[in-house]
């Protein structure tokens, strides 16, 4: 399964379920990196040197990131959901559709709208 580097920001939860469904998941905590106010290009690059794409709450900036730094491991941006289990099968279901090379590339795991059937 995917490799994936989580920042700060990112709700650990969700983390347990991905790695119940048995993706390689490094957080920013486990990495030694949290509460140190890293940059988000440091944070892009760290993943990347690391062969991981990263998962984050951080729309905005890594959005832009995207765009300044085109050559990454891959980035998953997503709204944030309190159905943290449909969270983790949205990121899952879009890692399996690119069968988990996302190099390069941005992905939007949006949360759906009030009333919607999908995951």
């Amino acid at each position: 399964m995917a490799k994936l580097y989580t920042n700060e920001n990112f709700d650990y939860a969700v983390v347990e379920i991905l790695r119940e469904l048995q993706h390689d998941i490094l957080t920013t905590l486990e990495a030694g990196n949290a509460n140190q106010s890293i940059p988000d290009e440091e944070v892009l690059a760290f993943a990347h040197a690391q062969g991981r794409i990263v998962v984050t709450f951080n729309y905005q900036d890594f959005k832009k990131l995207h765009r300044f730094f085109p050559i990454h491991s891959g980035i998953i941006i997503c709204t944030e959901d309190k159905d943290i289990g449909a969270l983790a099968l949205r990121i899952h279901h879009a890692l399996e559709n690119a069968e988990d090379n996302l190099e390069n590339q941005l992905v939007r795991i949006n949360r759906p709208n009030p009333g919607s059937t999908k995951p």
